[in-house]
């Protein structure tokens, strides 16, 4: 299955100095899990009952060409003194090496999952100039759009010559409802297995934070934020918007909490958060999050319920475009259109390094052989994957008739669920 394998790090030591081993590792293995996770996506084998931790998205999982090769070329590395799940960093030399001998080694497809925080121009872009040169050699590039949706021009990777993949949903989902003490469901999203038996006691995290908690603060349950005398035994709502997801949670359990409904910020618009956290959870939009908090302050015991959680098939409408996707228009210049397609990306299933949690912070230490995962990340190999087995078909079609078959075919049916 892999056939090659190599890493760069020339550009990343000459800024940082020698690597950290006890960070990452001087070798092309994945310590951190993206890489792991894309790969598999484009080509990893059929493997029959797969599932994320808790079971969720249980059934046989196949990277899109299951068939093709792999040729791998680890060129970004863990930011030094800075948590995995912030992101890696990746250096133009060290990128523009791997593709040069990426060229070399004879690929067909480069499937590139990195972004870029602003848009640079095309002689000036490392991985554009790097890609021009791979379609040069007639090597289709596929790239992700980026994450800073759904503010417009937002766009990473905006050569022409590039195939820029936007993120879309599947028609699966994780549901994991909330019930209050009038009765009311709200309906949660959550990859957490655990749920509670019992109502329990609610609270509003700006209810029961310590003092001297900054006060555009108090609802976001930030690392000793929380008062266990007001928290012990109960289920707190905590907004999202500073601070990691997995670490509310994490502060929730702390402070002596049983449950977690962590609510969007309105910047999160209509997308829900997708965790796998450690203990009972689950995930709300604003206006249920408000909901929520009206009904905590309308009487003296609130209280509520965390249900199981399940995966759920077929859901409509789908697909829809994700929030976090990056958009258009292109921000030098608007007249070539971009993302140039979209394929999943929200929620994908694959394979996870071992060397890595699924949170992929210090203090999860669960190890689990396939995770879920968002972002045009995971969409981009999707597409990787359909111009593989599109090479394969038509070994004498150009990249650009690639590129152009997946552009002028694609359409917004939806989907085959397993």
């Amino acid at each position: 299955k892999i056939i090659g394998a190599r890493y760069y790090l020339k550009g990343f030591e000459q800024l940082y100095g020698p690597l950290n081993a006890t960070e990452d590792d001087r070798s092309p293995r994945d310590m951190d899990g993206h890489g792991t996770h894309t790969a598999s996506t484009v080509a990893g084998r059929r493997v029959p009952n797969a599932s994320a931790f808790g079971g969720f998205a249980e059934g046989t999982a196949s990277g899109g060409a299951p068939l093709a090769r792999l040729a791998i070329y680890k060129a970004c590395w863990a930011t030094p003194k800075a948590s995995k799940a912030a992101g890696n960093t990746c250096f133009e030399a060290d990128m523009l090496a791997a593709i040069d001998d990426a060229i070399r080694d004879g690929v067909h497809v480069l499937s590139i999952s990195i972004g870029t925080n602003q848009p640079f121009a095309f002689n000036r872009d490392g991985i554009a100039i790097g890609a021009l040169n791979a379609v040069k050699h007639n090597i289709l590039v596929a790239c992700s759009a980026g994450n800073s949706g759904p503010a417009p021009s937002s766009l990473s990777n905006l050569a022409p010559w590039l195939i820029t993949v936007g993120a879309g949903s599947l028609d699966r989902d994780f549901v994991g409802p909330v019930v209050l003490g009038t009765g009311m469901e709200i309906i949660g999203k959550t990859v957490t297995p655990y749920n509670l038996k019992k109502m329990h006691p609610l609270v509003y995290a700006a209810d029961v934070v310590v003092p001297g908690v900054h006060q555009n603060e108090t609802n976001q349950c930030l690392p000793g934020s929380l008062t266990p005398e007001k928290v012990k035994g109960k289920i707190v709502l905590c907004m999202r918007g500073s601070g990691f997801k997995l670490s509310k949670g994490m502060e929730v359990k702390r402070a002596g909490g049983v449950g977690l409904i962590l609510g969007n910020s309105p910047a999160n618009g209509n997308e829900y958060s997708y965790d796998a956290h450690y203990l009972p959870a689950t995930a709300v939009l604003y206006d249920d999050a408000i909901k929520i908090h009206e009904y905590i302050k309308s009487t003296n015991n609130p209280t509520a319920i965390i249900k199981q959680a399940r995966t759920v098939l077929h859901t409509q409408p789908a697909p829809f475009m994700a929030n976090f996707t990056s958009r258009g228009p292109n921000a030098l210049d608007p007249y070539i259109l971009k993302p140039d397609i979209t394929a999943p990306g929200l929620n994908i299933l694959a394979a996870w390094s071992e060397a890595s949690s699924p949170s992929k912070l210090a203090f999860d230490k669960r190890i689990v052989k396939y995770t879920i995962f968002s972002g045009t990340s995971m969409s981009c190999p999707h597409v990787a994957a359909a111009a593989a087995l599109l090479k394969a078909i038509h070994p004498d079609w150009s990249s650009a008739a690639i590129r152009s078959a997946l552009m002028t075919t694609g359409n917004n049916n939806c989907c085959v669920s397993a």
